[in-house]
């Protein structure tokens, strides 16, 4: 699948990147140690090892994620769809409207902040598609996105929640 790239602001994790990926960070500080591993990152290549290997973590590295209050919120909606799960963006922009006391969200909104989640795999943006199941919008390319459902054990159809 590719290099990963990780950043942390010392505590937490802040991003994890494909290293082509859209959205991808134009540079990173240069505060730290170079030759330190830091504790999040061991954290979270444990993550990701125990996910490569097909198996659902239970635990996840502690995250410091940047965005708007409305970016912040559709990132830990992403944080509940469960392992080997797909829901839609329209589910997503309903869920967020119903929280929210309005009548409705546009969902090219809600794929806006899915775009843009700085931690990709272990924030699942991949487990979000259209509306007919169809993969759309993965930053870090759609066959990416569909090899990662792949390994969740998900049937790209239309078995994505609607509603």
């Amino acid at each position: 699948m590719g290099q990963l790239l990780m950043a942390a602001d010392g505590e937490a994790l802040t991003g994890l990147w494909f290293e082509s990926q859209k959205y991808f960070p134009e540079s990173f500080g240069t505060d730290g140690d170079a030759g330190t591993l830091l504790p999040v990152f061991e954290e979270t290549i444990q993550w990701l090892d125990l996910y490569f290997k097909g198996q659902q973590p239970h635990f996840t590295p502690k995250l410091n994620l940047k965005g708007t209050p409305f970016r912040q919120r559709i990132w830990e909606m992403l944080l509940e769809i469960p392992y080997g799960e797909m829901v839609t963006y329209q589910y997503l922009a309903h869920r967020y409207a119903q929280e929210q006391g309005l009548k409705q969200m546009s969902a090219q909104a809600v794929g806006g902040a899915v775009g843009h989640n700085p931690v990709s795999i272990i924030v699942p943006c991949h487990r979000v598609v259209g509306t007919n199941g169809s993969l759309t919008g993965y930053a870090g390319g759609l066959d990416k996105k569909a090899t990662l459902l792949a390994l969740e054990g998900c049937i790209v159809s239309s078995t994505a929640k609607t509603q």
